[in-house]
Protein backbone atom coordinates (compact mmCIF):
# COMPACT_ATOMS: atom_id res chain seq x y z
CA UNK A 1 0.00 0.00 0.00
CA UNK A 2 1.17 3.28 -1.07
CA UNK A 3 1.66 6.21 2.07
CA UNK A 4 1.32 9.66 1.44
CA UNK A 5 2.65 11.93 4.28
CA UNK A 6 1.49 15.14 4.47
CA UNK A 7 4.66 17.42 6.43
CA UNK A 8 3.72 20.31 8.46
CA UNK A 9 6.75 22.67 7.87
CA UNK A 10 9.40 23.34 10.50
CA UNK A 11 9.17 26.28 12.93
CA UNK A 12 10.11 29.88 10.98
CA UNK A 13 11.60 33.15 12.18
CA UNK A 14 8.59 35.49 12.63
CA UNK A 15 9.08 38.23 10.76
CA UNK A 16 7.18 41.72 11.79
CA UNK A 17 5.96 43.77 8.73
CA UNK A 18 6.12 40.43 6.24
CA UNK A 19 3.16 38.15 5.35
CA UNK A 20 4.10 34.44 7.37
CA UNK A 21 3.92 33.08 3.58
CA UNK A 22 7.02 34.90 3.11
CA UNK A 23 8.97 33.85 6.18
CA UNK A 24 12.10 31.60 6.47
CA UNK A 25 13.07 28.90 8.83
CA UNK A 26 14.60 29.90 11.80
CA UNK A 27 17.96 28.25 13.25
CA UNK A 28 15.79 25.79 15.35
CA UNK A 29 13.28 24.91 12.57
CA UNK A 30 16.50 23.78 10.12
CA UNK A 31 17.99 21.70 13.26
CA UNK A 32 14.21 20.01 13.40
CA UNK A 33 14.28 19.01 10.05
CA UNK A 34 17.05 16.88 10.24
CA UNK A 35 15.07 15.25 13.12
CA UNK A 36 12.32 15.09 10.31
CA UNK A 37 14.04 13.65 7.94
CA UNK A 38 15.35 11.02 10.20
CA UNK A 39 11.70 9.69 11.22
CA UNK A 40 10.55 10.62 7.50
CA UNK A 41 13.46 7.72 6.45
CA UNK A 42 10.96 4.91 7.57
CA UNK A 43 8.83 5.48 4.20
CA UNK A 44 11.07 5.32 1.59
CA UNK A 45 10.48 8.25 -0.05
CA UNK A 46 10.07 8.56 -4.05
CA UNK A 47 9.34 12.39 -3.77
CA UNK A 48 9.22 15.17 -1.58
CA UNK A 49 7.17 17.76 -3.21
CA UNK A 50 6.74 21.43 -1.15
CA UNK A 51 4.43 24.28 -1.45
CA UNK A 52 6.06 27.17 -2.51
CA UNK A 53 6.64 29.22 0.44
CA UNK A 54 10.08 29.49 1.45
CA UNK A 55 9.80 27.71 5.21
CA UNK A 56 7.97 24.83 3.32
CA UNK A 57 10.93 24.46 0.38
CA UNK A 58 13.23 24.87 2.90
CA UNK A 59 11.76 22.04 5.12
CA UNK A 60 11.36 20.07 2.02
CA UNK A 61 14.95 20.64 0.45
CA UNK A 62 16.69 20.14 3.65
CA UNK A 63 14.67 16.30 4.37
CA UNK A 64 15.12 15.56 0.64
CA UNK A 65 19.02 16.26 0.53
CA UNK A 66 19.39 14.12 3.90
CA UNK A 67 17.10 11.37 2.55
CA UNK A 68 18.86 11.40 -1.02
CA UNK A 69 15.17 12.01 -2.51
CA UNK A 70 14.08 14.00 -5.35
CA UNK A 71 12.50 17.44 -4.12
CA UNK A 72 10.28 19.40 -5.91
CA UNK A 73 7.64 22.11 -5.46
CA UNK A 74 4.23 22.26 -6.05
CA UNK A 75 1.44 25.21 -7.32
CA UNK A 76 -1.44 25.27 -4.56
CA UNK A 77 -0.16 23.72 -1.66
CA UNK A 78 -0.03 27.30 0.03
CA UNK A 79 -1.24 27.84 3.20
CA UNK A 80 -5.01 28.70 3.88
CA UNK A 81 -4.80 32.40 2.19
CA UNK A 82 -4.46 35.66 4.37
CA UNK A 83 -1.91 38.31 3.26
CA UNK A 84 -3.90 40.83 4.45
CA UNK A 85 -3.94 39.98 7.71
CA UNK A 86 -0.99 41.25 9.82
CA UNK A 87 0.86 39.75 12.97
CA UNK A 88 -2.22 39.50 15.32
CA UNK A 89 -1.58 40.85 19.11
CA UNK A 90 -1.18 37.51 20.50
CA UNK A 91 -1.23 33.42 19.71
CA UNK A 92 -4.71 33.34 21.52
CA UNK A 93 -6.59 35.85 18.94
CA UNK A 94 -4.73 33.99 15.96
CA UNK A 95 -5.88 30.68 17.52
CA UNK A 96 -9.68 32.02 17.47
CA UNK A 97 -9.25 33.72 14.10
CA UNK A 98 -8.42 30.16 12.56
CA UNK A 99 -10.39 28.20 14.65
CA UNK A 100 -13.51 30.07 12.52
CA UNK A 101 -12.13 28.97 9.17
CA UNK A 102 -12.69 25.49 10.38
CA UNK A 103 -16.17 26.12 12.18
CA UNK A 104 -17.58 28.64 9.19
CA UNK A 105 -16.07 26.78 5.94
CA UNK A 106 -18.33 28.14 3.85
CA UNK A 107 -17.77 31.43 4.97
CA UNK A 108 -14.79 34.30 4.34
CA UNK A 109 -14.16 34.68 8.31
CA UNK A 110 -10.46 35.03 7.94
CA UNK A 111 -7.84 35.82 5.19
CA UNK A 112 -9.24 36.05 1.68
CA UNK A 113 -10.58 32.48 0.47
CA UNK A 114 -12.63 30.60 2.77
CA UNK A 115 -12.38 27.01 4.63
CA UNK A 116 -13.71 25.36 1.64
CA UNK A 117 -11.98 27.19 -1.11
CA UNK A 118 -8.93 26.39 0.64
CA UNK A 119 -9.62 22.94 1.00
CA UNK A 120 -11.21 22.81 -2.70
CA UNK A 121 -7.46 23.96 -4.06
CA UNK A 122 -5.21 21.63 -2.01
CA UNK A 123 -7.33 18.71 -2.38
CA UNK A 124 -6.82 19.26 -6.25
CA UNK A 125 -2.88 20.26 -5.92
CA UNK A 126 -2.32 16.87 -3.88
CA UNK A 127 -4.67 14.89 -6.88
CA UNK A 128 -2.06 16.52 -9.26
CA UNK A 129 1.04 16.01 -7.66
CA UNK A 130 -0.06 12.13 -7.07
CA UNK A 131 -1.06 11.39 -10.60
CA UNK A 132 2.28 12.80 -11.69
CA UNK A 133 4.07 10.88 -9.11
CA UNK A 134 2.23 7.37 -9.48
CA UNK A 135 4.81 4.84 -7.63
CA UNK A 136 6.08 5.17 -4.56
CA UNK A 137 5.35 6.80 -1.51
CA UNK A 138 5.26 10.72 -1.09
CA UNK A 139 5.90 13.69 1.36
CA UNK A 140 3.94 16.72 1.00
CA UNK A 141 5.54 19.73 2.62
CA UNK A 142 2.66 22.16 3.63
CA UNK A 143 1.11 24.31 6.26
CA UNK A 144 -1.27 23.45 9.07
CA UNK A 145 -4.45 25.20 8.16
CA UNK A 146 -4.78 23.49 4.59
CA UNK A 147 -3.36 20.12 5.96
CA UNK A 148 -5.96 20.24 9.17
CA UNK A 149 -8.98 20.85 6.21
CA UNK A 150 -8.15 18.01 4.71
CA UNK A 151 -7.30 15.18 6.80
CA UNK A 152 -10.16 16.24 9.14
CA UNK A 153 -12.25 15.66 6.38
CA UNK A 154 -10.41 12.21 5.20
CA UNK A 155 -10.11 11.27 8.56
CA UNK A 156 -13.72 12.63 10.22
CA UNK A 157 -11.32 14.43 12.66
CA UNK A 158 -12.33 17.39 14.88
CA UNK A 159 -10.27 20.16 13.04
CA UNK A 160 -9.57 22.33 15.52
CA UNK A 161 -8.05 19.89 18.65
CA UNK A 162 -6.46 18.41 15.57
CA UNK A 163 -4.92 21.60 14.02
CA UNK A 164 -3.92 22.68 17.89
CA UNK A 165 -2.06 18.99 18.07
CA UNK A 166 0.49 20.10 15.42
CA UNK A 167 4.03 21.31 15.97
CA UNK A 168 6.54 22.76 13.71
CA UNK A 169 7.29 19.99 12.28
CA UNK A 170 4.41 17.37 12.68
CA UNK A 171 3.29 14.83 10.02
CA UNK A 172 0.59 12.72 8.90
CA UNK A 173 0.30 9.13 6.94
CA UNK A 174 -2.50 8.59 5.30
CA UNK A 175 -3.20 5.64 2.73
CA UNK A 176 -2.93 5.82 -0.94
CA UNK A 177 -5.87 5.78 -2.66
CA UNK A 178 -7.84 6.17 -0.01
CA UNK A 179 -6.88 8.28 2.07
CA UNK A 180 -7.63 6.58 5.63
CA UNK A 181 -5.50 7.79 8.24
CA UNK A 182 -2.36 5.71 9.31
CA UNK A 183 -0.05 7.79 11.73
CA UNK A 184 -0.09 11.19 13.08
CA UNK A 185 3.35 12.16 14.27
CA UNK A 186 2.10 15.81 16.48
CA UNK A 187 5.86 16.92 16.79
CA UNK A 188 9.44 16.47 15.70
CA UNK A 189 12.53 17.29 17.31
CA UNK A 190 11.38 19.28 20.06
CA UNK A 191 11.49 18.81 23.58
CA UNK A 192 7.81 18.21 24.95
Amino acid sequence: MRRLVLVRHSQPEIVPGVPASGWHLSDTGRDRCRALAERLAAYDLAAVVASREPKAVETGQIVARALGTPFETAADLHEHERPNVGLLADEEQFQARVASVFEHPGKLVFGRETGDEAHRRFAAALANVIERHPHGNLAIVAHGTVMTLFVARAAGLEPVPFWKRLGLPAFVVLSLPGFDLVEVVESVGRET
